[in-house]
């Protein structure tokens, strides 16, 4: 077995990349703490082709030498927008037709794995929490549902950037 070495992967140019078409998805950052987080989210983004970062609130935003260790230059390929506030964020994104779910543990969430929404037809927005609180308890009414990551074990909670990776990978799987 031979391993692949980068040069054969055919990846995108950060120019190719910026023109390629998009999945219709934006991350929104709600106050994340971890600068490493904030880069590993950036770095699935671009892995999966996200639309947009949306960083709110207390979440540090690029040009910064701590994102950038996890994020290995996908601050340069991911586009990004800088909000005060979450609520913001969403009330944007809410003007511009897309459909609002905060990653976190409520009554009536979706189970990620029957998360079926006709992802063709519309733009979705996936708010993901603070390391801490998880999403803001003033965002969850400006929101059109939640999507829950199922979990087995004793914790009730999952990292902000092992979160986004597996929601990021299941919502990308639609639309591949």
């Amino acid at each position: 077995m031979r391993k692949i070495p980068n040069s054969e992967l055919n990846r995108l140019s950060i120019e190719d990349f910026k023109k390629a078409d998009k999945l219709p998805v934006i991350i929104v950052l709600d106050n994340i703490r971890s600068q490493h987080n904030i880069g590993s989210v950036f770095r699935t983004s671009d892995a999966f082709r996200m639309e947009k970062i949306f960083l709110c609130g207390i979440t540090a935003t690029p040009p910064n030498r701590e994102i950038h260790k996890t994020a290995l230059g996908a601050t340069e390929s991911v586009e990004w927008k800088y909000f005060d506030s979450t609520i913001d964020a969403v009330d944007h994104l809410r003007k511009e037709g897309y459909k609002i779910f905060a990653i976190e543990q409520v009554e009536n969430s979706i189970n990620l794995e029957d998360f079926n929404l006709n992802l063709q037809d519309n733009k979705v927005a996936l708010v993901f929490g603070n390391e801490i609180d998880g999403v803001s308890e003033e965002v969850m009414p400006h929101i059109d549902g939640s999507i829950e990551i199922p979990q087995f074990g004793t914790k009730h909670s999952l990292n902000i950037a092992v979160s986004a990776g597996i929601v990021i990978w299941e919502i990308a799987k639609k639309y591949f």
